[in-house]
């Protein structure tokens, strides 16, 4: 089989089949998801994506039982091009990958990869501690950790058993 050179900024979105996926092309095309947000969604996004619809990492968030983590596919990004900041109860994620430099000389028969500079704002429930957030870049993985303050975690509660007396004294 031969290399197949193709021309033009048409590209269908690969599946995990090999197969066209409408939803997935059209998801890609205009930067939407129906299911992102809504009320089952505790973290509303923010500017998701960017306005060139260059280089746009994917987030995975989950809450575990005392903290808020963050994970993002950042390969080719330098710590030194990341900022993180959080503002308030806004956490935000921006940085950059440069575009490697290309000789003119040489043939491309692919060019799928991404570039540019990305902002990624994400609205943290009141429960999450700002002040005690660990950053960590390992393997092109940005790993955010936020614990959850002392005072909002979940508080057991015991029962005591002093109802059935008085009921017998009656």
């Amino acid at each position: 089989m031969a290399i197949v050179r193709r021309t033009g900024g048409g590209e269908a979105t690969p599946s995990l089949r090999g197969e066209f996926e409408p939803f997935r092309a059209f998801q890609d095309l205009l930067g939407w998801d129906p299911f992102r947000g809504g009320a089952w969604d505790p973290f509303r996004q923010m500017q998701p994506y960017t306005t060139d619809r260059g280089f746009i990492p994917k987030f995975e968030v989950k809450e575990s039982k005392d903290s808020y983590i963050f994970k993002a596919d950042l390969p080719g990004v330098r710590d030194s091009d990341l900022e993180i900041s959080l503002s308030g109860n806004v956490l935000t994620v921006s940085g950059k990958r440069e575009a490697e430099e290309r000789d003119e000389g040489d043939t491309y028969y692919a060019y799928e990869r991404s570039f540019g500079t990305f902002s990624r704002s994400f609205t943290l429930p009141e429960a999450a501690d700002g002040e005690h957030v660990t950053a960590e870049m390992k393997h092109g993985v940005l790993t955010l950790v936020l614990p959850k303050k002392p005072e909002m975690q979940p508080k057991r509660i015991t029962v005591r058993a002093g109802g059935e007396k008085e009921k017998m004294k009656a």
